[in-house]
Parts: C-alpha cells; sequence; structure tokens
C-alpha cells in the first residue's frame, strides 16, 4: 500500500473515465478522495474500491459553483489530507448551434471544464511545489486539436485545457512536478445524454465509440511514466494527425459534418 498520508483526488470519479481511473488507482494501491455531486453514488463507488484495501474519501461537490474549488480545497486540508496527484477529471459538454444553445448553461461548463480546473490545479500545485513531487492529470480530449461546430464551446473549453496543460508542463519541469494530457475521443460513458447530444452524427454507431476503461488505462500509463500526453487509440491519433494538416477553417468544416444531426439536411 501506499503512503496512507497520501492522496489522489479525482473529480468525477464515479462515472466514466474517471470511475474508471479510480479503479485503477485503487487496484495500484492509492488512497483516493473521490468527488462527485451525487452522494448515492459516491457512497457506492467507496463501497467498491475500499475493497482493494485502499482508504477513500468521498466529498461531495457541484464544480458548476465557483467558490466550490476552494471549499474542496479547504475540505482537505481540514481531514488533513495530503493530495500528491490530482486527476482533474469532471467536464461537461453542450450540443447545438452556437446561436440556439443556452448561454447560462454554455458559462457554466465553461466554469466546470476551465475555471475550476484552473483553481484546483493552482491550489493542489502549490501544496506539490512545497513538497517537491506530484502527478497532475488533465483530462484533454481530441476534441482540443480542431474547432467544433455543433460544440464550439466544448471544443473552445478544451482547447485550452490543452494549451493550459502543455504551459503549465514547461514551468514546472524542473520541479519534480509532471503533468500530463489525457486525449480521449468519442466514449461509451453518459457524457453525450448530458450534452444533449443523441441525434449526432458522431455517436450513432455506439460500436465505435471507444471503451472508458482503456481510455483511463491509456491516462493511467501516460501519467505514471510521466509523458506530457496521450492521445487514446489508433483511430484517434490518425485523426488528430490529418487534423494537423488541415487549415483550421477546413477542420472546423469537416468537424460539422460528423456532429451535425442525422436529421440535417444537406
Amino acid at each position: 500500500m501506499k503512503n496512507t498520508k497520501r492522496y489522489t483526488l479525482i473529480t468525477g470519479g464515479t462515472v466514466g473515465i474517471g470511475y474508471e481511473l479510480a479503479k485503477l488507482f485503487a487496484e495500484n494501491g492509492y488512497n483516493l478522495i473521490i468527488v462527485a455531486r451525487d452522494e448515492g453514488e459516491l457512497s457506492m463507488v467507496k463501497m467498491e474500491l475500499v475493497s482493494s484495501g485502499v482508504h477513500v474519501v468521498t466529498i461531495v461537490k457541484d464544480l458548476f459553483d465557483p467558490e466550490a474549488p476552494f471549499e474542496l480545497y479547504d475540505e482537505i486540508k481540514e481531514k488533513n489530507l495530503e493530495v500528491n496527484i490530482l486527476v482533474n477529471n469532471a467536464g461537461q459538454g453542450q450540443y447545438g448551434l452556437f446561436a440556439d444553445t443556452d448561454i447560462r448553461r454554455e458559462l457554466a461548463i465553461v466554469q466546470l471544464n476551465i475555471s475550476s480546473l484552473i483553481a484546483l490545479t493552482k491550489l493542489f500545485l502549490q501544496n506539490m511545489l512545497a513538497n517537491g513531487e506530484g502527478k497532475i492529470l488533465n483530462l484533454s480530449s481530441i476534441a482540443s486539436k480542431s474547432p467544433g461546430p455543433w460544440q464550439s464551446v466544448y471544443h473552445g473549453t478544451k482547447a485550452f485545457v490543452q494549451s493550459f496543460t502543455e504551459a503549465l508542463r514547461s514551468e514546472v519541469k524542473e520541479s519534480g512536478i509532471t503533468v500530463t494530457a489525457l486525449l480521449p475521443g468519442a466514449t461509451d460513458t453518459d457524457f453525450f445524454n448530458k450534452a444533449g447530444m443523441e441525434e449526432s452524427k458522431a455517436v450513432q454507431d455506439k460500436d465505435k465509440l471507444a471503451d472508458a476503461a482503456t481510455v483511463a488505462k491509456d491516462g493511467y500509463e501516460a501519467l505514471m511514466s510521466g509523458d506530457d500526453k496521450v492521445i487514446s487509440g489508433f483511430k484517434n491519433k490518425v485523426t488528430v494527425g490529418m487534423t494537423n494538416m488541415m487549415t483550421d477553417s477546413k477542420a472546423a468544416d469537416t468537424m460539422k459534418k460528423k456532429q451535425e444531426p442525422v436529421t440535417q439536411k444537406k
């Protein structure tokens, strides 16, 4: 078992990729702090994870709230827990043409995907720097690599996460801290339901969606190896490579065709 005073903090750790990451960390002996909005889901996941012999702390927190990251940090400090691995996994999207979508919802997504990630990273990074070691895994996406019509705000937030992660990694690379970005593609999670994306062409063939456990394994191994980033899945590596050869306008038009509704008239 790992040092019992140290914990891996995972936001959004009860479902999808975050849940699969939590299982991996537990199986490898890491104590966990799992954060989510649903107390019932947290309790169920805790019961499963403690069977691995690790200590699991659950904290109910809504990271759509601008004060939540600071409250979370204070609560962890009050419990005298030390976070030496931070996994910024929580994130959501909204599907639709920007002119038609709910601006309040989109601003909340910016808060969750960007602002809460920034706040948690800064707060826990400062402690890691004081200790001279630590690891941070940020959930980016292959969406960070191209403009995304029908998901313009989500793609924009992931572009920020990717750029931020790369910049931060450079800043702290001589300090014993590693910062890693995980870039999955379309994955079989509840993301699409929450984003209202069921009609998108991108998710019609469920068999082509990546397995969340496979994505989590790629992220975990990249983090433990100290890699700067990992694009999960060969198909996604090819997609990013092709996107890199396109102009931004061509990449946007290509993505628009992939993400438009199945009923969209041509």
